[in-house]
């Protein structure tokens, strides 16, 4: 009995007999498509072996009279029964709603008619005479073929995409779309990324295990499932991940995130398990999701709609199982990368899926440096480059922002006919990628002298200002959506502001309307941006920064959580708004009254620049500084970027 039960087919199940599955909605819906495919196939077979149609008329007068017209083409009988085919359409009845129109007629002859005579007109008006009958009906095989074949194909190919997608109604729809990267194939390595030596050193770790995995097992070390890089966007995340793969020299599984969402609930999680499997078959291996939060949202965020959030939120515990079920000793590391890792379900962040976070920030200087010299290995660079000046002249710029300038300088220069990059080259590339392209517009009298005053009220105070930036540049050459620029940068990278250069940002964008009152005695529309930007500086001061006294060291303004560091805060009461209000006018009301003294105590240095500006356009720094009559910083005496004048 032992053995009989060890046998039979309910033991090998577990030891009772498994239930059928349920059709399932998907199963119905199938179902109902196929009945609907049969009915209207048939329905449209049936219409295609139906004959056209077919008048009754009269026997007399009408089918007499088309006959003695010669409009008989053929006719054919069955006893008193006759059909037939006119050589020109026939309407019948003649009105009304009945009223139709065809060539093929059928009529009855009666009892009492002269078949003698009709012959005889007949054979007069040359009509041909058959005794067959004309509606035998088609062919059974033609009626299955027509009304069932169609069918039937339908059927043949489902079954094929069922036996295709492994028994997945869906097919290849739950297939991965990752791309694989062999290590051969575009080798991307970490001397192909600079700038960012935290997050490679990070991610060392990372590699040297998937190299020589037994030195960490040994000592039971388990190396990190998952891998987040978070960062601006442009920081090189995705390179950083590439570069992981070419150095351990594994394959490189990569895939956007919302790649896997498709309008059919079920298949991204299908996605993810292919994907997940091809990973590990071809193990040790590297998975890359990039712009997690397009499925790694955070559930509790808000609540789902329309079924789209019951795809993501299947799509996202696919991969929450996939990660948590990893076997230590199969080398499969996922690595995603996202702009907004606050926004990220805390089940995805905790230990034992994505272990490591590591963050790609803004390179400084030096890092930048180093990314131009990345990217100008293939440049032919002209002797007057200096990469380190260039720089120190794009604070805030991240790797892909630095290969788009290399690569318009690059550009620029071949338009020029030239055989080498030069430093102009740069410097127009720079003004291009940051202020716009040049806009060839022209400007009356008036406007460019007003134009040139508005700048020239930008550049003096800050070259008056202790606090403020070096003028690097200054031009009255309209770009973007710009009539004039005024551009200033600071040597060194900042990473806090204090309370007097904030104060002194202001101060600078006040100058320009601060020159036109003070020359023209009314005001224009040319300060909107500058007000702005000013607004928004004096408003985080008070609200965000505690630096108003009425306000005190809290924060005010509504602001979204970024991490446990920012956790974000809810707006204040109506009066806390009002109060914010009353200081941010009262602060931007001292600076406009110190930027106005300062102006009128030198007219002569706005005058000067004013006047060189409307002569040559745009001024380097030297010139600029020149031409007021103001002393250079000594720290700067030179530009970081050779500039050409544009006349």
């Amino acid at each position: 009995m032992a053995a009989a039960a060890q046998n039979s087919p309910a033991s090998e199940k577990g030891g009772h007999r498994l239930p059928r599955r349920p059709l399932g909605p998907v199963g119905t819906w199938i179902a109902a498509v196929v009945i609907a495919a049969l009915v209207l196939n048939y329905w449209l077979a049936s219409r295609s072996l139906s004959e056209a149609p077919r008048i009754r008329i009269p026997y007399s007068p009408l089918f007499l009279d088309q006959v003695r017209d010669g409009n008989v083409d053929s006719i054919t009988s069955q006893g008193s029964f006759l059909q037939g085919t006119f050589r020109v359409e026939v309407r019948y009845p003649a009105t009304g709603s009945d009223a139709r129109t065809a060539r093929r007629f059928s009529t009855l002859i009666p009892a009492f008619a002269d078949t003698r005579a009709l012959s005889n007109l007949l054979q007069q008006k040359q009509v041909v005479i058959n005794a067959e009958p004309l509606d035998t009906g088609a062919a059974w095989w033609k009626t299955l073929l027509f009304g069932f074949g169609p069918t039937a194909l339908l059927i043949g190919l489902l079954l094929l995409v069922m036996r295709r997608g492994r028994g997945n109604v869906l097919g290849s729809f739950g297939r991965s779309r990752a791309r694989r990267y062999q290590a051969s194939a575009g080798r991307v390595t970490f001397a192909d990324v600079a700038g960012i030596d935290e997050a490679k050193a990070e991610l060392t770790e990372i590699v040297d295990f998937l190299k020589n995995p037994d030195r960490y097992r040994r000592l039971g070390g388990r190396i990190p499932r998952g891998v987040l890089l978070s960062g601006p966007p442009g920081t090189g995340k995705t390179l950083l991940a590439r570069a992981v793969a070419g150095e351990a020299g594994a394959p490189f599984f990569s895939m956007s995130a919302s790649e896997f969402i498709e309008a059919i609930v079920g298949v991204g999680a299908s996605r993810v398990r292919d994907l997940f499997s091809q990973a590990k078959s071809a193990s040790p291996a590297i998975v890359f999701i990039d712009e997690l939060d397009a499925i790694g949202r955070s559930r509790s965020a808000g609540v789902a709609h329309a079924g789209g959030g019951d795809e993501r939120e299947q799509t996202l515990n696919q991969i929450l199982t996939e990660m948590d079920g990893f076997d230590p000793s199969i080398g499969v590391i996922v690595l995603a990368a996202t702009n907004r890792p606050d926004i990220l379900d805390a089940a995805l962040l905790r230990p034992g899926r994505f272990d490591r976070r590591v963050a790609v920030q803004p390179p400084d200087r030096i890092g930048r440096r180093r990314i131009l010299e990345v990217h100008t290995r293939g440049v032919p660079l002209a002797t007057n480059v200096d990469l380190d000046r260039i720089a120190g002249s794009t604070p805030g710029m991240v790797g892909a922002d630095l290969a788009n300038l290399v690569n318009e300088a690059a550009l620029l220069a071949a338009r020029r006919g030239r055989d080498e990059v030069s430093a102009a080259d740069f410097n127009d590339s720079l003004e291009k990628v940051v202020l716009g392209a040049e806009r060839k517009i022209v400007m009356g009298t008036r406007d460019r002298e007003r134009t040139a005053y508005h700048e020239a009220g930008h550049a003096i105070v800050g070259m008056l200002s202790p606090n403020a930036d070096p003028v690097r540049k200054v031009s009255i050459i309209p770009r973007g959506m710009a009539l004039g620029v005024t551009l200033s940068s600071p040597e060194d990278d900042r990473f806090s502001y204090e309370e007097l250069y904030l104060r002194t940002l202001i101060k600078v964008a006040l100058g320009g309307r601060a020159a036109e009152e003070l020359v023209f005695g009314h005001l224009t529309t040319g300060a909107e941006s500058d007000l702005q930007q000013l607004t928004r500086i004096a408003r985080h001061m008070v609200g965000s920064w505690g630096m108003s006294p009425a306000i005190g060291p809290v924060t005010v303004l509504s602001q979204d959580g970024q991490g446990p560091l920012l956790p974000g805060v809810a707006g204040g009461s109506e009066r806390t708004q009002q109060l914010v209000d009353e200081e941010v006018r009262r602060i931007v009301d001292e600076l406009y009254d110190e930027v106005m003294t300062l102006l009128r105590e030198n007219r002569d240095k706005l005058d000067r620049l004013a006047q060189a500006l409307l002569q040559q356009e745009t001024l380097d720094q030297a010139d600029a500084y020149a031409a007021a009559g103001i002393e250079p910083p000594g720290a700067a005496t030179e530009p970081l970027v050779e500039v050409e004048a544009t006349a």
